[in-house]
């Protein structure tokens, strides 16, 4: 059983220790709100981008292969991500190491120089990043789904940004939105490993001085509007079709969220589940399909995804559509539900195995809900939900005008998928 311990600085900077005695790393991520939910058109981007010049050096690591020799020298693990509720960094060393990883971490975001030789040689990575993105279907099609259901809000942009800010973008630009969000109240350390929580106050109170600061990341609502386009295909001469088919839910908060999961891990959770069997098995339609349940804060997605036999891509839909249907007509099998909730719960235990996957789950839940369930709260909610909440679910968001289809492949006539859908 892992405990977990909070801590709030005076400052207002919070701490999430897990101890974990079986290892012997220590994982140090340090996480803010500031994903692209928090920027406007103008700076588009400008988080994700902004994550890339944090590597480019400080003060006691000026440049960006000081950076990384201070890791690779003592065979630690670095790297961050943006998403679009928050950003993270992280390091992943031998607990001895841990206090250069701390040290690392603090000088890059403390000290950061953001000089324009940096900025316009990252300039043109960011923007081979973003073709490599558009140039991968599979990758493209998450994007793609998620704007179109979302609509035109931050919460539904791409990390990646466009390239004309990611061109536009100038030092000042990084200034400024560094210090309007990276301010100790919208900060959460989380360390998991061979550490205890004392040791991580020491550490985080040496070298994350942050100044006090009443500023709070203040995302901009998401209100759910009537969208223009429930059907999107993207023409790429490609030799397979990737797809998304799914309905909006709800959000994190929601009450129903586990029910959510469990529907998502019965229809296509794992080699045995329903779309795996029907699309994969037994028509042999694709190489890799799943299903799963997307949360934010405050909006949700159900999908289906898989990447198919462009000349069989209406039986693909039509099969997946029929597996979506029958949780509106059928209550899950005890076997299956029960087969559901061990896949689920497998899944929670086999990540708090590792020290990285630690430090995200706690500090993700204390950084953007500002509460941690713990692996026995989390069991015992799923192991509460019933069939009879799951086809209540499904007969509540499975509907006909709730259903949204993004396709990337050989296709310009989007009436034929429309089609499909009725």
């Amino acid at each position: 059983m892992l405990n977990v311990s909070k801590i709030d600085l005076p400052n207002k900077l919070r701490i999430v220790t897990v101890p974990m005695k079986s290892t012997e790393t220590v994982t140090i991520m340090i996480m803010i709100k500031a994903g692209s939910r928090y920027e406007v058109q103008s700076i588009r981007g400008i988080s994700h981008f902004l994550e890339h010049m944090f590597f480019k050096g400080g003060e006691r690591y000026e440049t960006p292969r000081a950076v990384a020799e201070a890791i690779d020298s003592v065979g630690g693990i670095f790297n961050a991500f943006t998403g679009n509720q928050f950003v993270a960094y992280f390091i992943k060393v031998a607990k001895e190491h841990t206090e250069t990883a701390f040290d690392v971490l603090s000088d890059m975001l403390l000290n950061a120089k953001f000089n324009e030789e940096g900025l316009n040689r990252e300039r043109g990575v960011v923007l081979e990043e973003y073709k490599m993105i558009h140039d991968d279907p599979k990758r493209l099609v998450d994007d793609e789904f998620e704007a179109m259901l979302i609509g035109n809000h931050p919460l539904g942009w791409s990390t990646i940004g466009l390239p004309k800010v990611i061109k536009s973008l100038q030092r000042k630009d990084f200034v400024e939105y560094r210090d309007k969000l990276y301010t100790a109240p919208n900060i959460v350390v989380s360390v998991a490993g061979n550490i205890e929580p004392s040791e991580v106050k020491k550490l985080t109170a040496k070298y994350l001085p942050c100044k006090k600061s009443a500023k709070v990341s203040k995302a901009i609502p998401y209100h759910p509007g009537k969208l223009k386009k429930k059907i999107k295909i993207i023409y790429k001469a490609t030799k397979q079709a990737h797809l998304i088919l799914g309905v909006p839910t709800f959000g994190a908060f929601s009450p129903h969220k586990y029910t959510a999961k469990l529907l998502a891990a019965v229809l296509g959770g794992g080699m045995s589940s329903r779309l795996f069997t029907s699309v994969r098995e037994r028509h042999g339609l694709a190489y890799y399909v799943y299903g799963s349940w997307m949360d934010y804060a405050d909006v949700g997605y159900l999908m289906a995804k898989a990447g198919v036999d462009k000349s069989r891509i209406d039986l693909a839909i039509h099969t997946i559509l029929d597996e979506f249907k029958f949780f509106i007509t059928e209550k899950v099998s005890d076997e299956e539900l029960k087969k559901a909730k061990e896949f689920v719960i497998g899944h929670l235990i086999l990540g708090l195995e590792d020290s990285s996957e630690v430090a995200y789950e706690y500090g993700s839940q204390e950084l953007l809900y500002d509460e941690i369930d713990t692996l026995a709260d989390k069991k015992r909610k799923i192991q509460a939900v019933t069939a009879e909440q799951i086809q209540e679910l499904a007969k509540n968001i499975f509907k006909d005008n709730a259903w949204h289809l993004i396709v990337i492949g050989p296709y310009k006539d989007s009436k034929r998928f429309a089609k499909l859908l009725k």
